[in-house]
């Protein structure tokens, strides 16, 4: 390779099946806070920043105190209850035995994402947090990333939006048709077929850009 391979990743429904974990911790703040949250609608539609969800329930006046409080249960109520997506763990192991880094761009808090990752033996370069559409794009240009991966049309517009090859896996909300309207360079049903599609990947997918 003439340049550093890094190679970024969404969280949720990419590497990790967060959906138990989300409803969960939904269903801790409708408890907390006496407000309804559909937790089973809104895990169908993981992906957006957790504002866009709180301001179909709460108020206008009360999101950001939702937020905060969906923030202080989490820890407690997600965590515990998250999985790692099939082939997760051996995409991000196959970045790395190919001297390259991996960088977790998410919509979720930093240092919520952090700690799915820890508790599920993720070995990662760094995470950028509370990103989402133009925030992953300005991510994946901050980070220098040379590939993009996610379940979501938003990430492979952000991937497409700052020049890199963007691959989609079907295991999130969108099919793989949207995935590839959006953008996609290709798209697998999950991330077992990465390592191999990484090796048939050519070098000038992550060459410097000028």
């Amino acid at each position: 390779m003439s340049g550093p391979l890094v190679v970024g990743f969404d969280l949720d429904m990419t590497l990790v099946d967060s959906r138990p974990g989300i409803a969960a911790a939904y269903r801790a703040l409708s408890a907390r806070t006496g407000v309804y949250v559909d937790a089973d609608a809104a895990v169908a539609r993981l992906g957006p920043p957790l504002r866009e969800e709180l301001r179909l329930w709460f108020p206008p006046d009360e999101v950001e105190s939702a937020v905060t409080t969906y923030r202080a249960l989490y820890p407690d109520h997600a965590i515990a209850l998250c999985a790692v997506l099939p082939g997760a763990l051996d995409a991000v192991a196959a970045v790395r035995a190919r001297g390259g880094k991996v960088i977790v761009v998410t919509s979720k808090l930093g240092r919520l994402a952090r700690l799915h990752l820890d508790h599920l033996g993720f070995t990662v370069d760094g995470v950028a947090g509370d990103r989402f559409a133009d925030g992953k794009q300005s991510a994946i240009t901050e980070f220098g990333i040379r590939i993009y991966v996610g379940d979501h049309v938003a990430d492979m517009a952000a991937a497409q939006a700052a020049g890199v090859p963007g691959v989609g896996v079907t295991t999130g909300p969108c099919t793989r048709e949207d995935l590839t309207r959006a953008g996609a360079s290709a798209v697998l049903t999950d991330l077992t077929g990465f390592p191999e599609w990484l090796d048939g990947v050519r070098d000038s997918a992550w060459e410097p850009r000028d």
